[in-house]
């Protein structure tokens, strides 16, 4: 996956083609446009023969840098980057920004493209894609664009898990604005997957997060907060955050909290004891599962890795 940032810094996630998957597309393309080229240069011969040598010489020139060159140089700019090939394989030509490309850079990518693809058959292109990290062979790299896939396997839906009820609404203060992308992803990664680690390994990840997140936010998370809950609940409040600010007003985010509304205590009232049980009324895990690996009573029993066990 790469990350592309557009004119208005939105970082985009897209797939840069693969080098296999881009010599087919170019295969089919070079396949078409040399039939076209060979039925052109027949017909032309045929209806040519009167004419002198250099005359000859002039059309057959003329041809060349019309179909082979040119050709492709259209067909990308008519279709935003997608050629014959590409249509069939699921790839399209984008800029660095991620728009759609222009006649420039279809102009840049074929004139480059004639050194690289037609008269080192393919193997510059090759090459440099194959050292590219983004898989770009140099017509991509003076023309500012870039090969993508645009059909991408489907998966699952993936979903962070709510945190528990009492924490909701707990960090609406919290500065979220020195967080980096990439810790962001980290902590959905493993609250998606945190059932599927071994609990002793699941419970230091998400203290090594949770440190993490507090140390770009400048808020540790609360005395017996689980470190799991504690991240479930600073995402789900920059989810609520997100949504607030797409569609305005109250949508998608967590009343104030110490409010009839909320069910969550006031800031600054104490966090629940998690090792005297529950608040009253209140449906979220037993102590068990809120207490780190080994547990308090030092049977070394080890709960779920995640600290909490979301709703089902």
């Amino acid at each position: 996956m790469s990350e592309l940032v557009t004119g208005e810094a939105v970082a985009l996630e897209l797939r840069p083609a693969k080098l296999p998957s881009r010599a087919l597309a170019l295969l089919l393309d070079l396949v078409v446009v040399w039939v076209v080229y060979l039925a052109v240069t027949v017909g032309v011969v045929a209806s040519t023969s009167s004419l002198d040598d250099a005359a000859a010489a002039a059309v057959a020139v003329a041809g060349f840098l019309l179909i082979p060159v040119g050709g492709p140089i259209a067909v990308e700019t008519l279709s935003h980057g997608r050629s014959l090939g590409k249509l069939a394989c699921g790839l399209r030509v984008v800029r660095d920004d991620g728009g759609p490309i222009r006649f420039r850079h279809a102009l840049v990518r074929g004139a480059v493209g004639v050194v690289e693809i037609l008269m080192t058959f393919g193997v510059v292109a090759c090459v440099a894609s194959l050292v590219s990290a983004r898989g770009r062979r140099l017509g991509d790299v003076f023309a500012g664009t870039l090969v993508v896939r645009e059909r991408v396997p489907v998966g699952r839906p993936v979903f962070v898990p709510p945190p528990p009820p009492w924490l909701l609404g707990r960090f609406a203060g919290l500065d979220l604005s020195g967080v980096p992308e990439g810790l962001w992803l980290a902590i959905r990664q493993y609250l998606t997957r945190m059932g599927q680690l071994d609990p002793r390994v699941g419970w230091s990840m998400a203290e090594r997060l949770a440190g993490d997140l507090a140390e770009r936010t400048g808020a540790p998370a609360p005395e017996g907060v689980p470190p799991a809950a504690y991240l479930a609940a600073v995402v789900h409040e920059r989810q609520a955050r997100d949504a607030r600010r797409v569609f305005g007003g109250e949508f998608g985010g967590s009343p104030a909290p110490g409010s009839p509304a909320s069910g969550s205590p006031d800031p600054g009232s104490p966090v629940p004891d998690t090792a005297a049980g529950p608040p009253a009324g209140r449906d979220w895990p037993a102590p068990s599962i809120l207490a780190p690996p080994g547990g308090a009573g030092g049977d070394g029993a080890a709960p779920p890795s995640t600290g909490f066990v979301p709703p089902a």
